[in-house]
């Protein structure tokens, strides 16, 4: 997909997406039209954040194997789960997490969840490691928004449901949690000492997990996911960054990413040569108006002392 630097002016923000094979921020104009993916690396992203909480659209399925995400039509103020009752309504997707304990499924969906999909093991900067499912088109993209440092693709399923009940076997099994919280990565991202303590935890991890699948007599696939070379700088842990100190969904704010991992982006300010480390996925669901704004004057320590 073509980069086109979004225009001045003020959009709803449904977060980071690595859809296009890149991280971007997906941007839905206030005044109307279809959702902009703005490019995220090394431009820069000067924004006045908005008050409360908008919709996040809905996701259509574009095919029988692929969704799409939509931008609210009325732009309206967020409800449940994000959305407002109109989109939310309309959003066959939602019920896909529940799809394999007999819940709801419309057609499109059960189009949708017929084809292959992948298990997957991924392991954060703390050591955590966490399972997850991915539609074959969502192999790679999937794994590149997660923020993780390593990760392994376990297994192949013929269907959506399949997968979901051998991630659900796997959790119970080994106790692996299912979601990891952006703050938690983070965190542990803006501490990070080496990559030995998530490489020792994901190498054990999907030993067990290999284990536990010969036990139910599913066959591993034991493939390596290879990380974006836009998280080179971040997963380098000699690579001095900082908690940015400021709230990304208040006030104004000018930067340009020169890493990323996941929603995680390591940052360069206009009067510092500090990396300074946030997560641009605090802003989904924000209002942002885009223009020639800077950050408040920082004074902070390294994460790293």
């Amino acid at each position: 997909m073509p980069v086109t630097p979004p225009c001045d002016g003020e959009y709803v923000c449904h977060g980071v997406t690595w859809a296009t094979g890149d991280p971007r921020l997906l941007l839905a104009p206030l005044s109307g039209g279809p959702l902009a993916y703005a490019e995220i690396m090394n431009w820069r992203l000067g924004y006045q954040a908005g008050t409360g909480r908008w919709c996040t659209g809905r996701y259509e399925f574009a095919d029988t194997v692929r969704v799409e995400a939509v931008a609210c039509p009325n732009r309206a103020p967020a409800e449940q789960s994000g959305q407002c009752a109109h989109c939310a309504g309309r959003d066959d997707f939602r019920f896909a997490h529940q799809v394999h304990q007999g819940g709801h499924a419309p057609a499109a969906l059960v189009q949708y969840m017929a084809q292959p999909h992948w298990l997957y093991a991924a392991t954060f900067a703390d050591g955590t490691t966490k399972v997850g499912t991915a539609a074959e088109p969502r192999k790679r993209s999937r794994l590149d928004e997660q923020g993780a440092l390593f990760a392994t693709y376990l297994a192949k399923a013929d269907d959506g449901r399949a997968v979901r009940h051998l991630e659900d076997a796997l959790t119970r099994r080994l106790d692996l949690p299912q979601t990891v919280r952006a703050a938690a990565k983070l965190q542990s991202l803006a501490t990070l000492p080496d990559l030995s303590t998530a490489r020792v935890a994901h190498e054990k991890d999907i030993a067990r997990a290999a284990e536990a699948l010969a036990d139910m007599n599913i066959p591993s696939v034991l493939e390596s996911w290879t990380p974006p070379a836009q998280g080179a700088r971040l997963r380098a842990p000699s690579a001095e960054r900082v908690l940015y100190p400021h709230d990304l969904r208040e006030g104004e704010h000018g930067f340009t990413p020169v890493s990323c991992v996941g929603s995680q982006v390591l940052t360069a300010l206009d009067s510092d040569d500090v990396g300074y480390l946030l997560d641009l996925g605090v802003l989904k669901g924000r209002s942002i108006v885009l223009g020639s704004f800077s950050s408040p004057g920082t004074a902070v320590q390294s994460a790293l002392f």
